[in-house]
C-alpha cells in the first residue's frame, strides 16, 4: 500500500516530521511519500495528482486537522482519509477515546462539520470554538513560540497565571435559538461539537458529535480565587456541579458577544480581537 503521510513540521514544539514517520513502525513494510501541509496550496490538485488506490494519513494535532478540514471543505473524497495524533493536545483523539496507535479513519467526521463565523469568516471546527481565558491561553502561546520555537507550552500554567494576574473577564450576551441571556464576569463561552478541548478539558462533558445541536458552557460571575478553586474540576468534567458560576445551553445556533474584544480558538487556531461569534450546527 502507498500512503502520502501529509505532516505540520511546526505540531508538537516543532517536532511534526521526525513524530510523522513514526506512522512507519506502525504500518511497516509499505510505501510512504512525506508532504508538508505548509506547502500544499491547492488540495484538489494535490488529490487529484496521486493514486487512486493510495491512502491519505494526516500526522499532526488539533489544529492540523483544523486546517486540512477547512483547506478541503469542497472536496469529495475519493481517497481513504485517516489521522495519526502528532499533536501537543489531541482532543480530537482523546474525544474518540483513543490513546494512539492505528490511524484513526477520518472520511465520515469530516463530513457535515459545524461552523462558525467570526469577524466575517466563516470556518468549519471538529472540537470547540474556545472564547475568553482559553483563547488567551493560545495567544500567549502563540508569542511563545515564536520566542522559543521548541520550548513545551505549559498552557496550564497560562491559564492560572492569566486567572490571578492578567485575563480579564467581561460580561456579555449568548443567544442561543433566538433565545437571548445575559451574563456578567464571563471567564469561558466555548461552543462545543465534542466534549473535549483545551489539552483534555471537558467544558461540555454531555456533547456527542451525533448531537445535532452544539453545546456552549458559560463559566460567569466567580472571583479570581473562586475560578481558580473550580477550574481544575473541567478536566474531569465536574465543573457543573457548581450550577451558581457554570451554566451549559444547547442549541442549533449559539451567538456570543462580549462587552469588550477577546481573543478566539478554534480548534487552537487564534484569531484576536473578537467581540462576538456564531456557531451553527
Amino acid at each position: 500500500m502507498k500512503y502520502y503521510v501529509l505532516y505540520n513540521p511546526y505540531s508538537d514544539n516543532c517536532k511534526g516530521e521526525e513524530k510523522a514517520k513514526e506512522i512507519e513502525k506502525v504500518l511497516s513494510g509499505n510505501e510512504f511519500v512525506y508532504e508538508n501541509v505548509t506547502k500544499i496550496e491547492d488540495y484538489k490538485a494535490f488529490f487529484s495528482g496521486i493514486e487512486k488506490d493510495a491512502e491519505v494519513i494526516i500526522c499532526g494535532g488539533d489544529g492540523t486537522l483544523n486546517r486540512f478540514a477547512n483547506n478541503t471543505a469542497e472536496i469529495e473524497f475519493t481517497h481513504k482519509i485517516s489521522y495519526f495524533a502528532c499533536g501537543s493536545g489531541n482532543d480530537f483523539l482523546r474525544d474518540m477515546g483513543d490513546n494512539g496507535g492505528d490511524p484513526v479513519p477520518m472520511n465520515a467526521y469530516l463530513k457535515n462539520l459545524p461552523t462558525v463565523t467570526v469577524k466575517g469568516n466563516t470556518y468549519r471546527f471538529l472540537n470547540g470554538v474556545g472564547y475568553g481565558i482559553d483563547g488567551y491561553c493560545c495567544e500567549v502561546g502563540d508569542k511563545l513560540r515564536e520566542e522559543k520555537p521548541k520550548k513545551k507550552i505549559n498552557y496550564t500554567l497560562i491559564a492560572i497565571k492569566g486567572l490571578l494576574f492578567h485575563y480579564k473577564p467581561t460580561g456579555g450576551t449568548i443567544i442561543v435559538d433566538g433565545k437571548e441571556y445575559r451574563f456578567e464576569k464571563i471567564w469561558l463561552a466555548p461552543a462545543m461539537f465534542g466534549r473535549c478541548y483545551g489539552g483534555g478539558m471537558y467544558p461540555t462533558p454531555g456533547q456527542t458529535r451525533e448531537d445535532d445541536k452544539l453545546s456552549v458552557l458559560v463559566f460567569h460571575g466567580s472571583s479570581k480565587i473562586k475560578t481558580l478553586m473550580i477550574f481544575p474540576s473541567i478536566f474531569k468534567g465536574e465543573h457543573v456541579k457548581n450550577e451558581k458560576y457554570v451554566t451549559i445551553l444547547s442549541g442549533k445556533e449559539i451567538t456570543v458577544k462580549y462587552d469588550a474584544p477577546r481573543p478566539v480558538q478554534i480548534d487552537g487556531e487564534t484569531i484576536l480581537e473578537v467581540s462576538e461569534y456564531t456557531a451553527r450546527r
